[in-house]
């Protein structure tokens, strides 16, 4: 199903969520530019990718990987899936890394929330409170009204 916005047909996901792409833009790869949903509002803290004992995988990818999934086990406590999902912010303490890493985050990331992509920001800061993290990441999920 697509619903007209402004002059740009946008599709509706399932459960009412919507992908909001400005006409003659590019269109952006593995995120989205805007969503909007209707429901309860899921929102994450900042998760980093430690297990239930507290201990990180080794590398980017294993830890994103992880925070990815922990985010899962977190919006299953909301009722909510990945694809409830809209929007995630990364933070992470190297850029480069991430840039050096991104067909097998892309890798991870499907394995965990599968072909739905929210709306993204990425950003590089200098640390992390738990200094073995290498990416901590927030999610905002919107949950439908009758889950």
């Amino acid at each position: 199903m697509t619903v007209s916005r402004g002059s740009q047909a946008t599709p509706i996901l399932d459960e009412g969520v919507q992908i909001l792409q400005p006409k003659h833009w590019p269109v952006p790869k593995g995120y989205s530019n805007g969503m909007m949903a209707e429901g309860r509002l899921l929102v994450t803290g900042g998760v980093v990718g430690w297990n239930e004992a507290g201990e990180f995988p080794e590398g980017l990818v294993a830890q994103a990987r992880q925070v990815l999934e922990n985010i899962r086990t977190i919006l299953a406590e909301g009722g909510a899936n990945p694809e409830h999902v809209v929007r995630l912010t990364w933070y992470v303490v190297d850029m480069d890394d991430y840039l050096a890493n991104m067909r097998e985050l892309g890798s991870a990331y499907r394995s965990v929330f599968g072909t739905h992509y929210p709306a993204m920001a990425l950003v590089q800061v200098v640390r992390l409170v738990e200094r073995a993290a290498l990416l901590e990441i927030e999610a905002t999920a919107v949950v439908p009204s009758g889950k």
